[in-house]
């Protein structure tokens, strides 16, 4: 990949202001007047970039997918192994993922999808993409005959039906022990989905045990 243009460094830069001012402050009192207060510049300059909020939000939105695309992060993607699976499965059903982005802000733009068929689309894309990488890696272990998965789209839909679920629930749990252990159990449950014969996390490391049928 070449370098990023002048451009693109500029509105990345405000996006992420825009981002940090929406969490601190709310989306609804986020505005490019207080961006650009934060960045010690003239709000005409962020208009250039983006002439309206809702198009600084539609970039955000689209900065939000990169940012949880990065879970799968892998040295080779074309040779994907159970360690890699492994460790995204563990990503994904981690505080690591979940702090990635803002749950206040996610669910502001999830609640706008409703009412606004942009960010629908783009919320789609997210969603759709997140499984389909998923997918792409249940696939590459079966080939290799790692795994004996039937349908990889449909397991990683439903490990991600289980990570939307799992998120949107414990979000509501102040108990830190009660989140820790159902976000395992939560996770647990998606080894199951792939095959995998999941030693209790009690009894130490966890080891994982493929089931190949015969």
């Amino acid at each position: 990949m070449g370098r990023k243009s002048l451009k693109e460094i500029r509105q990345q830069e405000i996006i992420k202001v825009f981002y940090d001012t929406a969490r601190k402050e709310g989306y609804e009192n986020a505005s490019i007047a207080k961006v650009a207060k934060v960045m010690d510049i003239n709000p005409s300059l962020i208009m250039h970039y983006f002439k309206t909020k809702d198009d600084l939000t539609h970039a955000l939105i689209d900065y939000i997918l990169e940012k949880y695309l990065l879970i799968y992060n892998t040295k080779n993607k074309e040779n994907i192994t159970l360690a890699d699976l492994q460790k995204t499965i563990d990503l994904l059903f981690s505080k690591k993922w979940n702090l990635l982005f803002d749950d206040g802000l996610f669910y502001t733009f999830y609640a706008l999808s409703f009412r606004e068929k942009k960010i629908k689309a783009k919320y789609k894309t997210i969603l759709d993409s997140l499984r389909f990488e998923l997918a792409l890696m249940i696939e590459q272990c079966n080939k290799k005959q790692l795994l004996n998965v039937t349908s990889p789209r449909a397991a990683a839909d439903l490990i991600f039906v289980l990570v939307d679920g799992a998120y949107f629930y414990l979000s509501l749990e102040s108990d830190k022990t009660a989140y820790t252990d159902r976000l395992n159990d939560y996770k647990n449950k998606a080894y199951e989905i792939l095959g995998f014969q999941v030693q209790s996390l009690t009894d130490g490391p966890l080891v994982l045990q493929p089931f190949v049928k015969a």
